[in-house]
């Protein structure tokens, strides 16, 4: 029998449920300075010019990212449920990064059952830099990306992806997310777009972030000032995607809650940090 906790972390439509959102969610290109919406134009420079221009002046160029934009080596816990669950799951995010490396490990636990999903790589001028990402229920299906040769190859013999830049994977984009607006938080007022090209197991999609705006949030683990942001269904079956990030959690995910077509809906939310 399929274990319980595959009701909250397999994938359940197109390319997003919860274990993806990085949890699990969304976001694309990257630098090409000249035209910001040019196929390899940087995530801030597509939200810079997809935000309402401020004024007819020229954008400044983006703040450049390192390890002093990204958040600290932090172990995270989550308390997850669903409409369509009468327990609640286990998650733990555990982010490490010593300033040129990182690694970042999902979990999730129930009833002895349990799934991950590890993103490793370097940290570049640009930020987070994938190598591999895995995702193990039952067994382990990878993504390699080979910067070289400029594609994604996967452990489980679909197609090859062209790797385009400032590409991310569904576990790193999150941090990576974090880590634009942390640099510069003035530059992403609500109403501002970001889109990552985001490899998965097993294919490649493009993700795309808006700024909803801030809140505050009474979590399991305490109250928190959030900047929510949204990824919208962008065709039949597609989930919806809320995420809160916390300045106090260093941008990381305070929050995640998708919700599939019919409603149901799976909500993760902080515990504890250690």
């Amino acid at each position: 029998a399929a274990p319980p906790l595959a009701a909250l972390v397999e994938p359940v439509v197109v390319d997003t449920t919860l274990a993806e959102v990085g949890l699990a969610t969304a976001p694309v290109p990257a630098p090409a300075p000249e035209v910001a919406t040019s196929p390899d134009a940087s995530p801030v420079e597509v939200a810079l010019a997809e935000a309402p221009p401020p004024a007819p002046e020229p954008a400044t160029p983006p703040p450049p990212l390192s390890a002093a934009t990204l958040p600290g080596s932090a172990l995270l816990r989550y308390e997850v449920s669903s409409n369509k669950l009468p327990f609640t799951v286990k998650g733990v995010f555990n982010w490490q990064q010593n300033g040129s490396a990182y690694e970042a490990q999902l979990s999730y636990s129930a009833f002895g059952f349990s799934r991950s999903q590890t993103s490793r790589g370097t940290v570049s001028a640009t930020g987070l830099a994938p190598e591999r990402f895995a995702d193990k229920l039952r067994n382990e299906v990878a993504a390699h990306f080979n910067y070289p040769a400029k594609k994604v190859t996967f452990s489980a013999n679909t197609p090859d992806v062209a790797l385009l830049p400032g590409a991310q994977d569904r576990l790193s984009v999150l941090v990576q997310l974090g880590a634009q607006i942390a640099a510069a938080p003035e530059r992403f007022p609500e109403g501002t777009a970001l889109s990552f090209q985001t490899i998965g197991p097993r294919d490649g999609a493009m993700w795309l972030f808006t700024v909803q705006g801030s809140e505050h949030l009474t979590l399991p683990g305490g109250e928190l000032p959030t900047l929510k942001l949204v990824r919208n269904p962008r065709q039949d079956y597609d989930q919806k995607v809320e995420l809160w990030l916390a300045p106090t959690l260093g941008y990381l995910p305070a929050r995640i809650r998708i919700t599939e077509q019919n409603g149901d809906a799976i909500d993760q939310k902080w515990l504890a940090t250690e």
